[in-house]
């Protein structure tokens, strides 16, 4: 019985230093790759990512397997995803084989069924990806693309569009990033400098609005020209503001 164990405690610890080797791996490859591997996954890409983490699982569960054999298959499939990268940037020819083309499912107001039976979707599904766009009717949709990571990009009627500020003759106004300044109770120190702001100012606010601690703050968002926005823990009373 000891003997087991000890057998067991000298694999565990090569499979410790393998997945932690396998996950800094992982994470580089993804870096040099660019983040459409992980947000935007075309049908080629899933099949990257499923494959991917086959051989890395595959290979951290062989005991004949070292951290040698991982860096040579997260290396070797690495190359290949990076050359195929190259080869849709250079050939746009290829871009259809490997990244599929965006398609109208919806045009001019009617169903494009043609479409929508070619790419393996019923009505439900369109209905979803709608949905997520906050369409809630077909009526209101004028043109729909399903795009190759498999989201819908809409345009919508004349009359459902929201009205901007041109179609109101409404002078533009300069548009600025929010900052967070407070996380999870603490000053985010960083966002606060490079807001040009200081603690104490940020003091003065947070009594403004009727909060005297940092620690009573869950959340805290400054957006020049406007009132702090402030998020305090849920399970404080609400307190009156200006």
């Amino acid at each position: 019985m000891k003997k087991e164990i000890v057998t067991t405690m000298d694999n565990m610890l090569p499979m410790l230093y393998e997945t932690l080797f396998g996950a800094f791996a992982l994470f580089i490859l993804t870096k040099v790759l660019g983040k459409t591997q992980i947000s935007e996954l075309t049908p080629f890409d899933f099949i990257a990512a499923l494959v991917l983490g086959e051989l890395v699982g595959n290979a951290l569960f062989d005991e004949k397997a070292g951290i040698l054999d991982i860096g040579y298959v997260i290396l070797l499939w690495g190359l290949i995803l990076y050359g195929i990268e190259m080869i849709t940037q250079k050939f746009k020819g290829s871009r259809h084989l490997l990244e599929g083309d965006p398609v109208l499912v919806i045009h001019k107001g009617k169903l494009n069924r043609e479409e929508i039976k070619n790419n393996k979707m019923d009505i439900d599904e369109i209905q979803q990806l709608l949905r997520a766009k906050d369409v809630f009717s077909i009526q209101e949709v004028e043109y729909g693309i399903l795009e190759t990571d498999g989201t819908i990009s809409v345009l919508k009627k004349s009359p459902y569009q929201a009205p901007t500020k041109k179609d109101l003759n409404v002078a533009p106004s300069e548009v600025y990033l929010p900052t967070k300044l407070i996380g999870d109770g603490e000053i985010i120190k960083d966002n606060l400098k490079e807001a040009g702001l200081t603690e104490e100012w940020l003091q003065n606010e947070l009594n403004r609005q009727g909060y005297h601690s940092i620690e009573d703050v869950f959340f805290a968002e400054y957006t020049k020209g406007q009132k702090l926005f402030i998020n305090p823990y849920v399970n404080l009373p609400e307190r009156d503001s200006d």
